[in-house]
């Protein structure tokens, strides 16, 4: 017995005694000759061997538990089964409790859930040893099949659609990327070996035929597990085996220019570490990357970490999403809905079908994620399910599989969303920023704000190229937006979305004027309270755009302009006017802007711009603004 090669792939080794060796000659030559089959590595010519010792002796029950172990490993579960539950039925010796734990794991993988449970109840009843890895492995597996069993009594609907040969040919087509607006696809392809990206845009509700993505971003190496940013101007991808690379995968970004995508480059070592960094997933804001990482310092082998951008421009330090989202199993393929909120991944360490399963999770104002939920059978089966995105209208997911309609290799394909397992729901500005007079398309800073959280939901230039912005915001709240470029007056504005169709996003084509004397603007992200004077903290992000225009132009001088409706006392009103305008000199003076650039004036209700007669107007009318005095 020397000789015997156990198979160290399974998850157990078995301790041989004499009792276990055949008493059959021929059976047991067969069996060595396994062994020394398997210990090359040679699978095939093992399981002849090992067929003809159970041939040449029915009863032998290692050599039927070793077939077991083969076909588990090569994850023929079907053909594993019945060994497994042969080497247990051969009375010469009783069954190791392990047998127990694989044959369990085995009907797990095929589905049967029942069976599967009774088995790993089995196993820890007559498993003697103190392994707590496999002990709490046998756990968590029946809490699988008490879910598995209760989810497939309350299935979801679930008709899968292929997206068509614009998309998907015979090779491998994975990993979806959408666009907050939906127009663009882009998606890994893998041909003769190399995988690179294409892109397919979506017009007239039909996809055109995919083409490789750039130049610049596909190489001879291996690009995949991209994250695109919802205005589709950053590019996360996951590069390996690369030369400016710091573990075996990396996580890189390249950055659109115009319609032309710009030579990725490494995050760096601030984020990229001498592990696996991969499957990247940017938040709609553009300011925190999510990622997957088996870096020291997780709870389990794969976890999702994340890393935010400070204000300076860095990334910070990499943090654990920690036990509210990550197990001490796997996690992977992290896809962050454009809502901001809603955080899709798959796991195979919470409650599911048996492997990796696609979850969801929500998180919180606080930054407290909700516990994950299972999205649900038969989206989840007892194979492996990851990859998921979700449409930004949250009615669709696009995933990839290996499905009876494909076109060959795995295929990418959509599915209508459960009720339970959508998004928030979101909107969308899609705009274009440009000279007022010559039309020309301006780089111009977009920045929009959500006033009740403070939150920085967009900030970025536009393209000097195309002038072209999108900005998602989740409904329910409003926003403030403003638009700044150098040597033009600011655009201002907000939106309420509390009732806005996800359909019907905003189209804005904003025009700046250049800055010149008699020039007025609005400040409609300035906020007071009721017949009040003192500045509220959501007017800051409008002060600040109308102190960086100040900064940027220091020959430029203002006046600022206080008025209300015509409610109320004349007097009072035109005292209120003058004290708000007061308010905002007094913050730029106090920002170190030279006083003699500035001045106020309050009007009162002598300058209306709308109606009295309605609230929407009077609203109107209750305005702060300023008009250029110098320049």
């Amino acid at each position: 017995m020397k000789n015997i090669v156990l198979l160290f792939l399974c998850l157990f080794s078995f301790t041989l005694t004499s009792a276990q060796e055949s008493t059959n000659k021929k059976a047991q030559q067969n069996f060595e000759y396994a062994q020394r089959a398997l210990q090359d590595k040679d699978y095939t010519a093992a399981v002849k061997f090992l067929e003809d010792a159970v041939s040449a002796d029915s009863q032998f029950q290692l050599a039927y538990v070793q077939l077991g172990d083969v076909y588990r490993y090569k994850r023929e579960y079907d053909r594993a089964k019945p060994f497994y539950l042969k080497a247990i039925a051969v009375t010469t010796v009783s069954a190791d409790a392990r047998t127990y734990y694989s044959l369990a794991d085995v009907l797990l993988n095929t589905g049967d859930y029942a069976a599967a449970k009774s088995n790993f109840i089995l196993f820890k009843q007559k498993y003697k040893g103190k392994d707590q890895v496999i002990l709490g492995r046998a756990d968590k597996y029946i809490k699988d099949c008490d879910y598995a069993v209760l989810a497939l009594s309350k299935p979801e609907k679930y008709i899968p659609l292929n997206l068509g040969e614009a998309i998907n040919t015979k090779d491998r087509e994975y990993f979806p990327a959408l666009t907050a607006d939906g127009s663009s696809l882009i998606f890994s392809r893998t041909v003769n070996g190399n995988e690179d990206f294409y892109i397919s845009q979506l017009v007239n509700k039909a996809w055109k035929p995919a083409v490789p993505l750039s130049k610049k971003i596909n190489t001879k190496f291996n690009e995949g597990a991209q994250s695109i940013s919802p205005d589709g101007m950053y590019l996360f991808f996951t590069g390996c085996n690369r030369e400016d690379g710091m573990g075996s995968c990396d996580l890189y970004v390249s950055h659109k220019i115009g319609k032309e995508w710009d030579t990725p480059f490494n995050l760096g070592p601030g984020i990229n570490s001498s592990s696996w960094d991969s499957q990247p997933a940017i938040s709609p804001d553009g300011n925190t990357l999510y990622f997957v990482s088996n870096r020291p310092g997780g709870l389990g082998g794969y976890d999702i970490w994340k890393t935010v951008l400070s204000t300076d421009g860095d990334w910070s330090k990499p943090e654990n999403l920690g036990a509210e989202v990550n197990t001490a199993y796997d996690e992977n393929t992290p896809f962050m809905h454009p809502d901001g909120k809603t955080l899709y991944f798959s796991s195979n360490g919470w409650p599911g079908m048996g492997n990796m399963d696609i979850f969801f999770t929500r998180r919180a104002d606080s930054g407290k994620w909700a516990q994950p939920v299972n999205i649900g059978y038969p989206i989840n089966t007892f194979n492996e399910e990851t990859g998921l995105i979700v449409t930004p209208d949250g009615t669709q997911g696009l995933f990839s599989s290996v499905l009876k309609d494909g076109f060959g290799d795995m295929d990418i394909y959509s599915f209508l969303m459960p009720s339970s397992a959508k998004p928030l729901p979101i909107t969308y500005v899609k705009g274009i920023v440009r000279d007022a007079v010559t039309r020309e398309f301006l780089e111009a800073k977009v920045q929009v704000v959500n006033l009740k959280t403070k939150e920085n939901k967009f900030s970025d230039h536009t393209s000097p190229e195309t002038g072209e912005f999108l900005a998602v915001m989740p409904m329910g709240s409003t926003y403030s937006f403003n638009a700044v470029a150098d040597g033009y007056l600011f655009y201002s504005d907000n939106f309420e979305l509390n009732n806005v169709k996800s359909d019907q996003p905003y189209l804005l084509e904003i025009n700046l004027q250049k800055l010149k004397p008699g020039a007025n603007v609005v400040l409609k992200n300035i906020f007071f309270d009721t017949n009040k004077f003192e500045l509220l903290p959501s007017s800051v992000t409008e002060l600040t755009s109308l102190l960086e225009m100040m900064q940027n132009n220091a020959a430029v001088a203002i006046e600022i302009q206080g008025h209300t409706d015509n409610v109320g006392n004349i007097a009072d009103n035109q005292k209120l006017s003058l004290q708000r305008a007061q308010a905002v000199y007094t913050y730029l003076a106090g920002n170190k802007i030279n006083v003699d650039r500035l001045s106020f004036k309050g009007f009162g209700s002598s300058k209306p711009i709308a109606p009295n007669a309605t609230e929407a107007g009077r609203k109107q009318n209750r305005r702060t603004s300023f008009i250029i005095t110098r320049i």
